[in-house]
């Protein structure tokens, strides 16, 4: 945007600068041809006083030998004609009138003083031709013809165009440089703002753009964003804090109600109120499971992590292992691929640990009985990556979009114990280790889960 307002407005200089500088060229090549053209009629009109009284008494020694000296020393030629444009005298013998130069004597002999009208410019080559009548009391006798080379004078006229478009072009240069500036100072809070907004709908609820230089409209676009941002920042912080405090709060309470629940089947003895005793402690503690993982979220999203450096195959084969039992209860087989060579990856804390049990809980709640579960670490994309993968029966794609989605459930595991928060907290974990986490489709069925994080340093 910065290239199209600077050519906005070098556009706008340059037609400024040619509206200036195409009528002054002008005027100067105009002024300068009329010089020239009063310049050679004065020299014509003092050759024709000269002239009178030569064709009035045929001495013509006297008008040529001037003639010539003109001639020589201006490089200018000269003819005088009588009344009938015969050439009487010249300043050089060879020197003879072509068409143009026969029509403006023959203006001349008409009794008023002749020139071209055109402008001397940098490429004309014709010569300049000016008459003047010779006589006296309105009797016209003759006329002086001057021949004039244009070139010296066009030249000159180039030299000052030259001037002059070094002047524009020194213009131009300073408005190129203005421009350039006026435009990085107008669109520098818009960078920002761009550059600020990216990374607050990437999660950085700190970002703030300053507000003190620009113009006043974008100052104040940069301070409404501040507020904004801020105003966005107070929120979820105030929503986080409820969540946090509400799980803490409802923790002990609900701890005391399945003791008392679990108190209440010590005396039961019919089967049907057995099993409505079984499925209120299964609820309690599905409950305990969704606070439990409130709070995790809460941690997560809230929590100012450092960096650490880990051993991910180490840690993938430890969660591999605490897994195995569960897996094997519903026949499903747990595998794990070990790496060639040892593989450190950069993450916050735990974060391996426990995007990994996410991956294989889900795994085996869902890929069910008989289907196999692969883990297998491998460095990939200047960093290490976790696949954790399944051929179960999978999600659509839009299913793979949604699931990492707060309390999201497939629409066929709505009955399937789990809270809904296991892979958001996934998500916000690797975030936070600057890596990525994708839903793949596995072929020919099933899930790919893969985590990236950045290789240890």
């Amino acid at each position: 945007m910065r290239v199209r307002l600077g050519a906005v407005y070098l556009v706008l200089l340059l037609l400024v600068l040619a509206a200036l500088e195409v009528p002054l060229a002008i005027r100067l090549a105009g002024r300068d041809t009329q010089r020239l053209v009063a310049d050679r009629l004065a020299d014509a009109t003092r050759f024709a006083t000269l002239a009178e009284p030569a064709l009035r008494d045929t001495d013509t020694a006297e008008l040529a030998s001037e003639l010539t000296r003109y001639d020589d020393v201006y490089h200018v030629g000269a003819v005088v004609v009588d009344q009938d444009a015969h050439q009487v005298v010249s300043s050089r013998p060879d020197l003879r009138l072509d068409d143009d130069a026969l029509r403006q004597a023959r203006r001349a002999l008409e009794g008023r003083e002749a020139s071209e009208d055109g402008t001397v410019w940098p490429w004309r080559t014709d010569p300049l031709v000016v008459a003047v009548p010779v006589g006296r009391g309105g009797e016209v006798i003759g006329a002086v013809v001057t021949v004039s080379p244009v070139r010296t004078n066009a030249n000159g006229v180039g030299s000052s165009w030259g001037i002059l478009a070094g002047g524009g072009l020194v213009v131009l240069f300073a408005g190129i440089v203005a421009a350039w500036s006026l435009a990085r100072w107008t669109l520098r809070p818009v960078a920002e703002l761009d550059s600020a907004a990216h990374e607050l709908a990437a999660g950085d609820l700190t970002v703030r753009v300053p507000a003190a230089d620009g113009p006043p409209e974008l100052r104040r676009l940069g301070t409404a964003f501040n507020e904004m941002a801020a105003t966005v920042a107070d929120s979820l912080e105030r929503q986080r804090s409820f969540v946090s405090h509400a799980s803490h709060q409802l923790r002990n309470p609900l701890t005391a109600l399945r003791l008392r629940v679990e108190d209440l089947g010590i005396d039961l003895t019919e089967p049907q109120a057995i099993e409505g005793h079984r499925l209120a402690v299964e609820e309690t503690e599905r409950l305990g499971e969704v606070l439990d993982s409130l709070l995790a979220l809460a941690r997560a999203e809230r929590g100012k992590f450092d960096l650490t450096d880990f051993d991910a195959g180490e840690t993938a084969w430890a969660r591999v292992l605490a897994w195995q039992p569960v897996a094997a209860k519903k026949d499903i087989t747990l595998r794990y691929v070990r790496p060639p060579r040892p593989l450190r990856a950069r993450a916050v804390r735990n974060a391996i640990d426990q995007a990994l049990d996410a991956l294989i809980d889900n795994a085996v709640k869902f890929s069910g009985p008989g289907t196999t579960v692969t883990v297998r670490p491998g460095a990939d994309d200047n960093g290490v990556a976790l696949h954790v993968i399944d051929n179960g029966p999978g999600l659509t794609e839009e299913q793979r979009e949604q699931a990492t989605e707060r309390f999201w459930r497939a629409p066929d595991a709505q009955n399937v114990e789990g809270s809904g928060l296991g892979l958001p907290i996934v998500a916000v974990l690797v975030d936070a280790s600057a890596g990525r986490f994708d839903l793949l489709p596995n072929e020919p069925s099933g899930l790919h889960a893969r985590v990236w994080f950045p290789r240890a340093l």
